[in-house]
């Protein structure tokens, strides 16, 4: 390991006040070597509760540790590139603002990124624990919907190379990543009341594609919250939606005839075995299913009416 290892850690925030609180006080419990010198990035993205008190309380008990900055321009890869730009660290770590961390989090997800041959890292996205949820939602096996709860990613106990890119909860990458492959896409990612996501994954992807190494690192564990208001059927209507939109607005490309007469008929063959399903885990997964293909169909119509079928990059 080099003679001092600089980290950023970037946390973007926008009106959970509350929930940033607990989650900055996780993160300043992280336990690091002391080869490891480390700060805490807050990218305040336009709150309007009370961050900027919050940040500040943090600043006063942390003044060498913690900084906050201001991001005007809405929408959570506008935040993330700001706070990249901002960040001091040769590695640049990202947790969301409604987490908890392991103690050891940090060191374990940063470590092996002292060796060059891995441009990034991730590390387990979990449930909170004592998590129960509700009869219709499965968490486990093929019809797992985790994911759209609590940005669900565990790839499991062994550590090595990732076939499949983090998540943003949970991930860092070398600095000079950003500065080689660009930022965030800023037509992806969530802004406002906008559950288009799919800009932390495609970071990740466009690494991959261009030959990059990124590693998986099981001892990192973030537990992400599962908020009330979620824990509904039209949150996660809404968030498959937003998934399939974002898996056509990534390529920013309009599918082929081909594919789309494809989406359509998933669409058709999915809709009467989910109204004849009685199981009602399996039939909640058909309908979420059914609204990702939906989201896909939005999107086409978004990029036709664009006049192009290229998406904007960074």
């Amino acid at each position: 390991m080099n003679e001092c290892m600089k980290v950023t850690v970037i946390v973007c925030t926008y009106n959970r006040c509350k929930s940033l609180a607990r989650a900055l006080e996780s993160v300043a419990a992280s336990e690091l070597p002391d080869s490891i010198e480390w700060e805490v990035l807050v990218v305040d993205n336009n709150s309007r509760d009370h961050t900027r008190e919050v940040v500040n309380e943090f600043c006063l008990r942390h003044p060498k540790r913690t900084r906050y900055i201001f991001e005007k321009e809405q929408g959570l890869s506008n935040a993330r590139n700001a706070g990249i730009r901002q960040a001091r660290g040769e590695i640049v770590a990202f947790v969301d603002d409604d987490v908890s961390v392991e103690p050891a989090w940090l060191g374990s997800l940063v470590a092996s990124l002292d060796d060059t041959q891995w441009a990034g890292c991730g590390g387990r996205v979990l449930p909170e624990p004592g998590f129960s949820p509700p009869p219709w939602l499965a968490i486990d096996g093929p019809l797992n919907l985790l994911g759209a709860l609590c940005a669900y990613f565990d790839p499991g106990d062994s550590p090595g190379a990732l076939d499949r890119p983090p998540i943003g909860a949970n991930m860092a990458f070398r600095k000079e990543m950003f500065e080689k492959y660009g930022g965030f896409r800023k037509d992806l990612g969530h802004c406002g009341d906008s559950l288009v996501g799919n800009e932390d994954t495609e970071f990740g992807r466009r690494l991959m594609a261009a030959g990059e190494r990124l590693r998986y690192e099981p001892f990192a564990v973030v537990y992400h919250s599962v908020p009330e208001e979620r824990l509904n059927r039209r949150y996660f209507r809404e968030w498959w939606f937003g998934l399939g939109r974002g898996s056509i607005l990534e390529p920013g490309r309009i599918p082929g005839t081909t594919e789309i007469l494809r989406i359509v008929a998933r669409i058709i063959l999915a809709t009467p075995m989910w109204l004849l399903d009685i199981d009602p885990q399996h039939r909640f997964y058909r309908k979420c299913r059914i609204w990702y293909e939906a989201g896909k169909i939005a999107a086409v119509f978004q990029l036709m009416g664009r006049g192009n079928a290229k998406a904007a990059l960074p």
